[in-house]
């Protein structure tokens, strides 16, 4: 045990050295050039993200890159519908029976989906859903207060909960903490009509408030319950008890709709083989950010440093090497540079619904988001690594660099669909997505989870934190590799049979 203390320690000790080295030098520049707050964290269709497309452009102009966008431009614009709930417009309380009323914090202590249905006054009783039956009448016309796992996810659907509506106190661990206080509560969905399996909440149903678990006990004032109770019950699998909260929840909130526009940046690299001429590698990563939001103390730009702007930085530089490096490749690579991933892949789904070039030439994604260079890269967890031979590329590379890959160790977090390698792969595109991985227990799994509990969609991710510029180094060496691989691989890649996500 002191011999991990110590190791942590050093660790941390060595990423406190944040200059970039000489092989991450200029990658570091495009980061720095993105992630800065001058761009304030190029929020889908904010002009900080107009200014980031186009520093995009003018990079793949500068690498040689051809534009692959709408009508012969880098662009294709994505139309989107935004909805969300102004804070500033809105209130919401709890009236104890005594008729004392407590009124609670937009984002900080309360927070509600932005969604087309979601009702404008909200005013019912509380009460502890806890683990009886569905259809006790005692639950009918009550606003259902629930316990979240950790990972999100409340017991069951809304039943007889007044309006449809329930509360969910969120859970403290988990492998991604839930975050408070809450950016914003905005929704987006593509305006054209455009469908596609839900990744955010712009869901069906008029949706339940989220409730900080650290204000959980003055929401339960009175019922002889505390949330340390009911988490521990919870916690060792235990039922929970329902009982009645004294309090009624009283809210009144105003949504406002508006149509906006934002880009997807594409270029090409022809490739020099003609016969491989309508094969496209397709490498990928997400620009958007969360903008501007919430405050943490003083500092309310959610830069997004690695997520993603340092992927994005990654697709550049791997451009810039090849022409430096004056470097053909047999087949075409597109690279494709998404909006509004973070409001749920919209910038993916609208491209391989209206693909500026036809669908059918895609035969590989490499999709890059959800890395973090931390700490020294030995551990690669690839998603979908055992569903295409993109995987035998993969480790092929891989072991020539002292890199072991691995498939996902937390499926439950459902990594494969929350990024956009998703929907290439529902067009029956092959696809791999990476994360860096770690020894369970390890130094490293330590950073990794401290990261995501202090840093993961918030100010934090800027471009003051900590990193590994050999581990960066190291993964866009490895990036590169693999795409010259599946470009000049003699065959292209293929579904394997087993595959749960190969065309049947």
């Amino acid at each position: 045990m002191r011999y991990r203390t110590l190791a942590f320690a050093a660790l941390c000790g060595t990423l406190l050295a944040t200059q970039p080295n000489k092989a991450t030098r200029r990658w570091w520049a495009h980061v720095k050039a993105l992630g800065n707050d001058s761009l304030a964290g190029r929020d889908t269709g904010s002009d900080g993200y107009r200014r980031a497309a186009a520093y995009v452009v003018q990079q793949f102009q500068r690498a040689g890159l051809k534009a692959a966008g709408e009508n012969g431009t880098w662009y294709q614009t994505v139309p989107l519908r935004v909805m969300r709930l102004r804070t500033d417009q809105s209130e919401i309380s709890l009236v104890r029976k005594d008729g004392t009323v407590t009124k609670l914090a937009w984002l900080k202590q309360v927070t509600f989906p932005a969604r087309a249905n979601a009702p404008e006054s909200v005013e019912a009783p509380l009460m502890f859903e806890g683990s009886g039956p569905a259809d006790d009448p005692e639950l009918k016309g009550k606003i259902l207060v629930r316990m979240n796992a950790p990972g999100g996810g409340g017991r069951r659907g809304g039943g007889g909960a007044a309006q449809g509506i329930t509360l969910s106190i969120d859970a403290t661990g988990g492998p991604e903490p839930p975050r408070w206080p809450v950016q914003y509560s905005v929704s987006m969905t593509l305006a054209d009509g455009t469908t596609g399996e839900p990744v955010t909440g712009a869901g069906r149903g008029p949706g339940g408030f989220r409730f900080n678990p650290a204000f959980a006990d003055e929401l339960l004032a009175g019922s002889g319950h505390t949330y340390k109770e009911l988490a521990d019950l919870a916690a060792a699998g235990k039922p929970l008890p329902r009982f009645g909260i004294p309090a009624t929840l009283r809210a009144h909130m105003k949504f406002e709709t508006a149509e906006l526009k934002s880009d997807n940046v594409l270029g090409v690299l022809p490739g020099s083989d003609p016969a491989l001429a309508n094969e496209y590698v397709v490498i990928s990563a997400h620009l958007d950010g969360y903008g501007i939001g919430e405050p943490w103390g003083t500092d309310n730009i959610y830069n997004g440093a690695f997520d993603d702007a340092a992927y994005v930085a990654t697709l550049i530089d791997f451009a810039e090497s090849l022409k430096a490096a004056k470097k053909a490749l047999k087949r075409p690579v597109l690279f494709a540079v998404w909006t509004g991933e973070e409001k749920g892949l919209l910038g993916s789904r609208y491209f391989v619904a209206h693909p500026t070039i036809p669908k059918e030439r895609f035969i590989a994604n490499v999709n890059l988001d959800q890395l973090r260079p931390i700490f020294p890269l030995k551990i690669l967890t690839t998603l979908a690594v055992n569903d295409s031979t993109m995987g035998d590329t993969v480790r092929q590379v891989a072991r020539g660099m002292d890199i072991r890959i691995q498939a996902d160790p937390e499926p439950g977090r459902n990594l494969l669909r929350r990024s956009d390698h998703w929907n290439f792969m529902q067009i029956g595109v092959p696809a791999v997505g990476f994360i860096f991985g770690y020894e369970p227990g390890s130094p490293e799994e330590k950073v990794y989870r401290q990261w995501y509990a202090e840093r993961y969609h918030s100010p934090k991710d800027d471009l003051d934190q900590p990193w590994d510029p050999a581990a960066a180094a190291k993964f866009n060496d490895f990036f590169g590799r693999v795409v010259e691989s599946l470009a000049n691989a003699a065959e292209k890649p293929r579904w394997n049979p087993a595959s749960a996500y190969a065309p049947k």
